[in-house]
């Protein structure tokens, strides 16, 4: 993982030096090789930070693809809810004035573990009411029903922040907390990283959790019955496998990654939304298809580059007056466009020849 991380920022570091030797003044009076040289450490940072988060809700997505060959469009308001969770768990905290007092590993791994058992105990429930009785119907339906839980979710927030909190956009209680203030400096030639301790909190999170998984996938009972199920369903069945409890574990896990997905990720940035899903849910689903959807390593991988690629891209189109950032995503989602039509199986997956 850490030789594709400095793979992938070197590629994009040469691209972004070739940007500024086509376009040396985009701007009036700016030099664009001297602002890439400024922002390139800080944008590799932000990359590796907003990758790992779209990395873990992309195993989501890959998890219950593998076992269903379904796509749990709900998935991105799993990571909404587990974010939402993340913000109650913490204001719940602060308003009884305990949460100074917590050390930060302790606090964080609360949160987030609240997050992981709140978004999987849903997922699995979403997973026994919408889905469970249309397994045998087509795949269009299961979709439909997908799309329909997932405009649900959003309405059923909305309606509990309006009646607990009379309002929409919940800020988390970061600023009661003196260690998460005061940002990591970093002198790297001309360029002065400021890397916020909620950056190394998401990162160390991911990774942590990421670990763990593999653990469970390759290392367990439970993870092996997960692996059997997913190659096939049936002579799972038959030898004693229960296939409906390996569903039910798998939403769980993968609902469990969104959740903590989604704490990390508002902890990152300080305020979510009953919206706050819907675009990281549709970047990760691109992750998940750009690495191969299915393929629990190119979840990974497909997460780390479309952040990389959004981050670099975050940074340079602000010099060009005619795009600016608000392109960034029309770039994200060219890249899912691109590997649709080039390679669907994606970077890591398997290509499938069908014989007629």
């Amino acid at each position: 993982m850490l030789v594709f991380i400095v793979g992938a920022a070197l590629v994009l570091t040469l691209l972004s030096y070739l940007l500024a030797l086509l376009f040396p003044e985009p701007r009036p009076n700016i030099s664009l090789m001297t602002q890439v040289n400024r922002q390139l450490p800080g944008m590799i940072v932000s990359g590796i930070t907003i990758g790992f988060v779209y990395a873990m809700i992309a195993l989501g997505y890959t998890l219950v693809y593998g076992v269903l060959k379904f796509i749990n469009f709900a998935h991105s308001e799993i990571f909404m809810f587990g974010s939402v969770v993340g913000f109650e768990v913490m204001q719940r905290l602060a308003e009884g004035g305990n949460l100074p007092g917590w050390s930060p590993v302790l606090l964080v791994a609360f949160v987030v573990l609240a997050a992981m058992l709140a978004s999987g105990l849903l997922a699995v429930l979403i997973e026994r009411v919408a889905y469970r009785p249309l397994r045998g119907a087509p795949r269009l339906v299961p979709l439909i029903s997908a799309i329909g839980v997932s405009f649900f979710m959003i309405d059923v927030v909305r309606a509990f922040q309006a009646i607990t909190r009379n309002d929409f956009n919940l800020t988390y209680p970061l600023n009661n907390l003196e260690w998460i203030r005061n940002p990591v400096k970093l002198a790297i030639g001309e360029a002065t990283v400021n890397i916020r301790p909620t950056q190394f909190i998401v990162v160390l999170g991911a990774v942590v959790t990421l670990i763990a998984l593999n653990y469970f996938v390759n290392g367990t009972k439970l993870g092996r019955g997960i692996r059997a199920v997913s190659q096939d369903m049936a002579t799972a069945g038959l030898m004693g496998i229960n296939v409906n409890r390996m569903i039910s574990l798998t939403f769980f896990v993968g609902g469990a990654f969104g959740g903590a997905a989604g704490a990390l990720f508002g902890m990152n940035v300080g305020t979510v939304t009953p919206f706050v899903g819907f675009i990281p849910g549709i970047k990760a689903f691109t992750a998940a298809v750009l690495g191969g959807i299915g393929n629990i390593t190119g979840a990974l991988l497909g997460g780390l580059t479309l952040g990389l690629i959004e981050s670099f891209l975050n940074g340079l189109l602000v010099y060009f007056p005619v795009l600016g950032q608000r392109y960034t995503d029309v770039f994200a989602f060219s890249v899912l466009i691109l590997i649709l039509i080039f390679r669907p199986s994606g970077l890591l997956g398997e290509r499938v020849d069908e014989k007629v």
